[in-house]
């Protein structure tokens, strides 16, 4: 078999992600070092170690920032409480939420105010889900599975169900727990959870197509990033060995002896130069473009 490396496109970095870094360079431009984010600013730990290193102070409480500080809010987004804590703290807050993060939340506010329940379709200690739960005023009830869907009370499921999603998640996944919600309950088809975002949905896309051509696929990405989890969920599905790494350090020894062709693609917070360094690595190892 030919002894290739092909990367996937799309892959890396999304636009949300660009956008938040870009907030926060020019943060850092406009205050010096030290600036404050709260939670990581991205999930990509090579990421927040460069940030790290120019002077950017990674906080998970808003108590630990310095009255008048100036602080980034990382693309996942923050519960209004936060929002609020910031304000009368007087913080320079830099509010970093991916825009469709935004809309999800503008969305359970007007759901909350409608006196809806919610099921909200997430991993219910991500950034994004605390979040957006923050926003549905105690009407939220998060659900990560399809036993979390089948378990979920009818006290909970009575009456008509809007559903939201969490953006980073599998469309797999997502379609397993809304059959079986829509099979329990009443779900309104208007608000039926399908807020993963276009840039998650084209690199799972990407990434099944070239799991097809590849025996191998590698994702780059951190551990703790729920779409680059998801990528690799992917790569599986499709009956393909499949590798999370977080640098070309990682690449496990059979694949680099291995002699069959490679996919490499990446999770939306993952930089480009990262994906390049493990390519390098396979290429090294007796593989061409």
């Amino acid at each position: 078999m030919e002894r290739s490396v092909i990367l996937a496109e799309p892959r890396g970095f999304c636009a949300g992600v660009e956008r938040a870094l870009g907030m926060l360079d020019a943060l850092l431009r406009e205050c010096g070092a030290p600036v404050y984010a709260l939670h990581a600013i991205v999930h990509n730990e090579r990421v927040v170690e460069d940030y790290a290193g120019q002077g950017v102070v990674f906080v998970e409480d808003l108590r630990d920032v310095p009255h008048g500080g100036a602080v980034v809010f990382s693309a996942h987004g923050v519960p209004p409480s936060v929002e609020a804590m910031a304000w009368e703290m007087g913080l320079n807050v830099v509010d970093a939420t991916c825009p469709l993060v935004k809309k999800i939340h503008a969305k359970a506010v007007e759901l909350a105010g409608g006196g809806r329940k919610v099921v909200l379709i997430g991993h219910p200690k991500h950034p994004e889900i605390v979040g957006t739960m923050g926003y549905l005023g105690g009407m939220g009830h998060v659900v990560e599975t399809v036993e979390d869907a089948e378990r979920m009370s009818a006290t909970v499921g009575g009456g008509s169900l809007a559903c939201l999603t969490q953006t980073t998640l599998s469309s797999d996944d997502v379609s397993d727990v809304l059959a079986v919600l829509r099979r329990r309950f009443s779900i309104d088809p208007a608000v039926s959870g399908d807020d993963i975002c276009y840039a998650t949905r084209e690199r799972q896309r990407a990434a099944g197509e070239l799991a097809r051509r590849c025996p191998v696929m590698i994702v780059v990405g951190s551990k703790s990033s729920s779409n680059s989890n998801r990528l690799r969920e992917v790569c599986a599905r499709a009956g393909v060995d499949s590798y999370l790494v977080e640098s070309a350090a990682d690449i496990p020894a059979s694949v680099l002896a291995s002699g069959c062709r490679v996919g490499v693609t990446a999770g939306a917070s993952t930089p480009e130069f990262l994906v390049l360094e493990v390519a390098e690595r396979l290429r090294a190892a007796g593989r061409n473009e």
